[in-house]
């Protein structure tokens, strides 16, 4: 895939044109100090992925996205952790804070790769109505999600949260010592979540099976699961029997 690396720190550039050094299918077609800079280059080379600073003089990496009709892939690299939300909000793949680390540009650069070799959905007939909304884009296990609860903001890997709960009108996510709420139901983020890693126990909990320590046969014929770190989830009587189908050889 090709790059074009847009900040006004020629420090930066280099950086990070040396961490991309170990992912042999990137190539970096270029390099922008600013947004002007950016646009012709984006006309001459067109890119497959932009790693877009946001503070740069004249016009900021928002300013320079709005005025495009169309652009590449988009992955922020900036000192800044208070502007995620408005990147996820432009359909940025990743945000990535300076220092950059290997670990988390490569996960960065798998999005891409993901969303390059993605098949193009054939057309839909043109009988029928069309949907109200479109379907939501499925997750991985290795996707990073944002979760903003009042003041606080964080970036994390769905693979690390073991369990979402129903609280009230909101959802409560379990993730290291944290327990924030965000506001979405358990149903639809039963559509986003990969079934193969998350499982629905009963009406309230959504489990990650891969922090599942513990199985004991409860009462009525269901079953109660230990989370590493906790809690306990009690898994309904028609959920017991799925996780009974679906986990057995």
């Amino acid at each position: 895939m090709n790059a074009l690396l847009v900040d006004d720190s020629r420090l930066a550039r280099t950086e990070l044109r040396h961490l991309l050094r170990a992912f042999p299918d990137v190539t970096v077609a270029g390099e922008a100090r600013h947004a002007e800079e950016a646009r012709t280059q984006l006309r001459a080379l067109q890119p497959d992925v932009l790693f877009l600073d946001i503070h740069m003089p004249g016009e900021t990496g928002f300013e320079l996205l709005a005025s495009l009709e169309t652009a590449p892939h988009v992955i922020f690299t900036t000192a800044y952790d208070e502007y995620a939300l408005r990147a996820f909000e432009v359909n940025a793949l990743d945000y990535l804070l300076k220092p950059i680390q290997e670990n988390r540009l490569a996960a960065a650069l798998a999005k891409a790769r993901a969303k390059l070799t993605a098949p193009v959905p054939a057309l839909a007939p043109a009988a029928g109505p069309e949907p109200d909304e479109p379907a939501p884009t499925p997750l991985t296990e290795q996707d990073q999600v944002f979760v903003k609860d009042g003041e606080r903001c964080w970036f994390v890997r769905l693979a690390d949260i073991r369990l979402f709960e129903i609280n009230g009108s909101y959802t409560q996510i379990y993730f290291e010592q944290h327990r924030p709420l965000i506001p979405r139901t358990l149903q639809h983020l039963e559509q986003r979540l990969d079934n193969r890693v998350f499982f629905r126990a009963n009406r309230q909990q959504i489990i990650n099976l891969k922090w599942v320590e513990s199985i004991e046969p409860w009462f009525s014929n269901t079953l109660k699961i230990k989370l590493r770190g906790g809690p306990e989830v009690e898994v309904s009587r028609q959920q017991s029997v799925r996780f009974r189908e679906m986990l057995s050889l």
